[in-house]
């Protein structure tokens, strides 16, 4: 007998693009058949205040959430940075997918701008990360900020309609969509800025009570990038982070090895605490709070930040 799964998501051409990939793999299941529901979130409904003014945690998933405990979906698919550390009760984790490219790219306007920006100029930049912003003033001080909001199609087009030097966005939405240079302008992968904790990672949400989707998800998860992400996001929880506060976290794995960045910047760059941890794999559970007791230890809460 077939078995439909209802696969929830975002309408942008990204969230598409992330959901058919989920839908692709459940297809090889044996009597899985699958249908896209496309459901409206609050973050696309209000473009006009930039995330970190909006203070709210799950802006792009709640909808989301709703539809799959009213059981009007079956499985749900985001981009992981943006779900909250804490889901909501009766909701787990299914399925991490293989990580795409963790970093940010710097968008520019055309090759003048590059220049600019190459030179360290005075330059006028667009992002309503206050993580991008708060990174991007700690190397290049003089620039001025603008918020920008909207899909990567509308943020593009705002680009050329402004006087802005260039915008960021996460590389992997890029890549995934196909966009590359020759489309946009020059591009520039900001390598330097640490990624926000689960940037780059797909991830599954279904019902908890829902054992027979969890067991048919199960063979989509990546284990490297569940351990990772999972040690970024335990960070972010114990720091109390989320998509209002500059918190930047990233985990690879290296040779049965995790090395581990994390860091907090002041919103105006003057000031930041880094941290590094490089551990046996085996103690994974261990690195969110070492991390946070040498944050402790760097005067985070003293100078930035209380946790």
């Amino acid at each position: 007998m077939n078995k439909l799964i209802r696969i929830g998501t975002r309408e942008s051409k990204l969230a598409l693009w992330q959901a058919m990939q989920v839908q692709d793999s459940l297809h090889e299941k044996p009597g899985c058949e699958t249908e896209l529901v496309l459901i409206k979130s609050d973050g696309d409904i209000n473009l006009s205040k930039p995330l970190y003014e909006l203070g709210v945690q799950g802006i792009f998933t709640k909808a989301l959430d709703i539809a799959l405990l009213d059981k009007k979906i079956d499985i749900a698919v985001h981009s992981y940075k943006d779900v909250p550390v804490q889901l909501p009760e009766g909701l787990t984790i299914a399925a991490v997918l293989k990580r795409g490219n963790p970093f940010d790219m710097l968008v520019c306007k055309n090759e003048h701008s590059l220049k600019e920006v190459l030179r360290n100029a005075s330059l006028l930049i667009a992002t309503s990360s206050i993580r991008r912003k708060a990174q991007w003033l700690a190397r290049y001080p003089e620039t001025s900020i603008e918020n920008i909001r909207g899909n990567v199609q509308t943020r593009l087009q705002k680009l050329q309609e402004s006087e802005w030097h260039g915008t960021i966005f996460a590389a992997a939405g890029l890549e995934r969509l196909g966009i590359t240079a020759a489309e946009t302008g020059p591009q520039l992968l900001l390598d330097w800025m640490l990624p926000a904790p689960a940037q780059g990672a797909i991830v599954v949400i279904c019902r908890k009570e829902d054992v027979s989707v969890l067991e048919l998800c199960s063979s989509l998860n990546d284990q490297d990038t569940a351990t990772c992400t999972y040690i970024e996001r335990n960070f972010m929880r114990m720091m109390m982070g989320g998509c209002s506060t500059p918190v930047s976290a990233y985990a690879t794995v290296i040779d049965e090895r995790i090395d581990f960045q994390a860091n907090i910047t002041a919103p105006n760059g003057r000031n930041a605490v880094a941290v590094k941890i490089n551990v046996p794999i085996s103690e994974a559970s261990q690195i969110a709070a070492r991390a946070v007791e040498k944050m402790k230890q760097e005067g985070v809460e003293k100078h930035l930040y209380k946790i």
